[in-house]
């Protein structure tokens, strides 16, 4: 049987407010556990929330940056269930009158279409404390950290409308895109920062009806969201095949053990017994404080990707890349400056410095190269001082801290040969010490257009250590060759 795959996400965005949404402790991360918790997140008696207007202010700006309906009143509603890391017994959140209601974003399909994938509503809420469990299985103990409780998130809600793990990653991409450049979340998943959950079921090829659900939470990595998805969708395929069911269940993925479980058994919204909350007022959008934030939008992706390409010349997917971080924009845009090379600057950063900071999994912010460093390395690169290659040398010796461009290039002597006198004098002395290589090439014309330089060229740059300027080696090695076949007669 062929089968579908069906994938729906919910997105806890945490946003970039200095406080809590509900009180005044501030959501720094890093500090130490329970050092920025009050006695509102505590949960303690006679204490009552004050809601943060920034929280506020930045949902707005994802609703009007996804062209969402946004309703004139939301309401926020106790979620009630008990778990260790949450002090109340119940979560702050919004469920039937959510501060952002239907919108959409459009993402790139792997076959290069365009596909809308609709965003169902995205609400406010508070994120919960972390539960931390240390020590082996005989001697192993829980503790709580409520730093985190009562930080800010806008929970967004997709309609089912992606159809696999690469459409799930894209969007998942665009989105923190947008989030980041946006200014309302930093973007840091490994911090927890943007975590999703991705609701995924299969159902006949062609069939109209949605097969039973799994949600595998708390996914925060685009790797790792999508070896999920691909490992959930054929555990669902098997299960069915061998004429199973597929329970409605909540799961779990480890990226780093490759192994998903379950969870618990999903709940239903009834299970939780929301009310509407009796400590907040409901909150009124008006229109001059959407105007206020619609002239206040920064340039976002998409408009960003088409400035690169028009301003720049760069191809589209050079502009895509650096356009879907707002950091990365205004890094390149620094190198572009220092090196007057918009392409150089493109090509070195989409390559080495990303492949870099990927393969060692750093942000860029953490780069030890900054982008005064890279724009003079594309100089001397533009300026002959250093071939391409011998740059390479130089940004491992950078990234590595021994310098900077022009100390390492002056104290390892890598400045590049480009007298044409002692170039000419090297290219001389190969061609005499190689009369055999000589006559092979010149011998017909077929040989000389199946035997490149290559040869030549190695033994030239070897003799210089490989600092003589490869372009001019290239063009005296033609002049001599040429010379020599014009002296044979043919």
């Amino acid at each position: 049987m062929q089968w579908e795959t069906v994938i729906g996400l919910e997105i806890h965005v945490q946003l970039a407010t200095a406080t809590k949404i509900f009180s005044g402790a501030s959501t720094r991360f890093g500090a130490p556990a329970n050092s920025q918790a009050c006695a509102i997140d505590l949960a303690m008696p006679g204490t009552l929330p004050v809601l943060n207007s920034q929280a506020v202010d930045f949902a707005l700006m994802f609703g009007l940056a996804i062209d969402a309906d946004i309703p004139e009143v939301s309401v926020f509603e106790r979620k009630n269930y008990f778990y260790p890391d949450l002090p109340k017994g119940y979560q702050t959140t919004q469920l039937e009158k959510p501060i952002v209601g239907a919108g959409r974003v459009t993402i790139e399909t792997p076959n290069g279409d365009n596909k809308v994938v609709r965003i169902h509503h995205a609400h406010l809420e508070e994120d919960a404390g972390k539960s931390l469990h240390e020590g082996n299985f005989s001697s192993q103990h829980s503790a709580i950290d409520l730093n985190r409780a009562g930080t800010p998130l806008i929970e967004i809600v997709t309609e089912p409308d992606l159809s696999n793990a690469i459409e799930a990653v894209t969007f998942a991409k665009k989105l923190h895109a947008l989030v980041t450049s946006l200014g309302i979340c930093d973007g840091r998943m490994a911090e927890g920062s943007l975590r999703f959950d991705v609701n995924v079921s299969v159902r006949p090829r062609g069939s109209e009806t949605l097969g039973t659900r799994t949600e595998t939470k708390n996914l925060n990595s685009f790797k790792f969201m999508e070896e999920a998805i691909i490992r959930e969708v054929d555990r669902q395929i098997d299960v069915l095949e061998d004429g199973g069911k597929i329970v409605q269940e909540t799961r779990l993925y480890n990226g780093d053990t490759k192994i998903a479980r379950s969870m618990r058994s999903k709940e239903e919204a009834n299970d939780y017994r929301y009310f509407a909350c009796p400590d907040l007022l409901p909150v009124l959008v008006t229109e001059e404080r959407l105007q206020r934030l619609r002239k206040s939008l920064p340039e976002l992706p998409e408009a960003r990707t088409t400035r690169l390409v028009e301003q720049f010349a760069l191809s589209q997917q050079d502009a895509q890349i650096l356009a879907n971080d707002i950091d990365l924009t205004s890094y390149f845009e620094s190198v572009a400056k220092q090196c007057d090379n918009p392409q150089a600057a493109a090509n070195w950063i989409t390559g080495e410095l990303i492949g870099r900071l990927n393969s060692e999994d750093l942000e860029l912010d953490n780069s030890p190269i900054d982008a005064g460093q890279l724009g003079i390395l594309i100089q001397r690169i533009s300026d002959q001082t250093i071939s391409g290659k011998m740059a390479k040398q130089v940004f491992d010796s950078i990234w590595s801290g021994a310098g900077e461009v022009d100390q390492i290039i002056r104290q390892r002597g890598l400045q590049q040969v480009s007298d044409s006198g002692a170039l000419e004098q090297m290219v001389t002395d190969v061609l005499s010490k190689n009369p055999a290589m000589v006559d092979d090439y010149l011998a017909t014309e077929e040989n000389r257009r199946k035997k490149k330089l290559g040869g030549f060229m190695g033994q030239i740059m070897q003799a210089s250590r490989g600092q003589a300027n490869p372009q001019q080696v290239n063009q005296i090695l033609l002049q001599k060759l040429a010379s020599m076949i014009e002296a044979s007669g043919e």
